[in-house]
């Protein structure tokens, strides 16, 4: 049973489609095929070898079921007409329920088993209600679809930049992420209006080169690595990776421009200055103590500078023994802060 890699749906899904006769499919021909969804059209893109299912992964499977004839034809155009109309009619349901999405786009299967409603929305969305419009309108299986901006764009971009259809219209089965390290490796500029594709992210095509770009560079010598070139030695200051080149200046100051074969030897950067210095030494603390020298050091700073409060007051010097002022210049106080002298005996008068 011979089998054929097609493309189908709004989608431009790929799938494997096993043929039930011998009959043979020549590419770009339209044919009438049955999927998971229903039946469909789709246009025969090769035969299904071992090289050609090796650059898919987990494709859909189906069967061809014969060649679009002419009165296939022209189903075809009757519902391509009215998908204009549904699509107004669809919106005109959308804004009487107040719904907060965006309709992008409605597929109606050849089959007539389903009709697919593409739209955008940040938040979910109750649309139970605009199904039961919907299928009572159409009389048919409606199915709604959350999309991305980068599908949108796949539903409704024509032409890139470069002055070609859109890679994610054209060719592009799955639209993996690209990130700006991409742009910088390849140096590209990072104007947002010139990196960005027509859905408003980075360009799919930023990841084509990507792994080239980055398997030429770890082959390259660092930027500020020392080299020993055939003209002598000379530090890294720029990488041209799709050229192989590098920007040297040399030992007398002039900055070159070489080619990567003429790098004999990359000499290492000595780690001897850093081995040399004597680390600090840190002194740990238990846990349990930590707590007690703490309090301890707090008590002592406290008591010094009580002493030192003293010494500045003028109320006695400290002993070196015993840390007091001597007890004769003690002052001594009582109630109403008066000092008062003991008479001889027994009682004593305040003076």
């Amino acid at each position: 049973m011979p089998k054929y890699i097609v493309r189908y749906g709004i989608m431009r899904s790929i799938g494997v489609m096993a043929s039930r006769n011998d009959i043979v499919y020549r590419r770009s021909m339209e044919v009438i095929v049955r999927t998971d969804r229903g039946i469909e059209v789709g246009q025969v893109l090769c035969e299904a070898t071992d090289d050609a299912l090796s650059h898919l992964d987990q494709p859909a499977t189906g069967h061809v079921i014969r060649e679009v004839s002419n009165d296939d034809v022209s189903s075809i155009d009757g519902i391509d007409g009215d998908r204009k109309k549904k699509l107004a009619i669809c919106q005109k349901h959308i804004e009487a329920l107040k719904l907060d999405m965006k309709l992008i786009d409605v597929e109606q299967l050849f089959g007539g088993e389903r009709l697919i409603v593409f739209y955008l929305s940040e938040d979910r969305v109750d649309f139970r209600e605009l199904v039961k419009l919907l299928a009572s309108e159409f009389q048919t299986r409606i199915e709604m679809r959350q999309i991305g901006v980068r599908d949108e764009a796949k539903l409704l971009a024509d032409y890139g930049d470069c002055g070609k259809p859109v890679c994610c219209n054209s060719h592009l089965i799955q639209m993996p992420p690209v990130s700006m390290k991409m742009a910088k490796l390849q140096k590209a500029t990072l104007d947002p209006t010139k990196i960005s594709g027509r859905c408003g992210r980075l360009k799919c095509c930023l990841r084509y080169e990507f792994d080239t770009y980055e398997s030429i560079q770890k082959q390259l010598p660092r930027v500020g690595a020392h080299i020993v070139t055939r003209d002598g030695k000379g530090k890294v200051l720029n990488q041209q990776i799709i050229s192989e080149q590098l920007l040297v200046e040399m030992e007398d100051h002039r900055r070159v421009v070489i080619d990567a074969s003429d790098v004999l030897t990359v000499v290492k950067k000595s780690s001897s200055s850093s081995q040399g210095k004597p680390k600090p030494e840190v002194k740990e603390v238990p846990a349990r103590e930590s707590g007690k020298a703490g309090q301890k050091t707090k008590a002592e700073s406290t008591e010094k500078n009580k002493n030192s409060k003293r010494n500045a007051n003028g109320e006695g010097v400290a002993d070196p023994k015993g840390g007091k002022p001597p007890r004769g210049k003690r002052r001594q106080r009582k109630r109403g802060g008066r000092n008062k002298k003991p008479q001889e005996g027994g009682g004593g008068e305040e003076k």
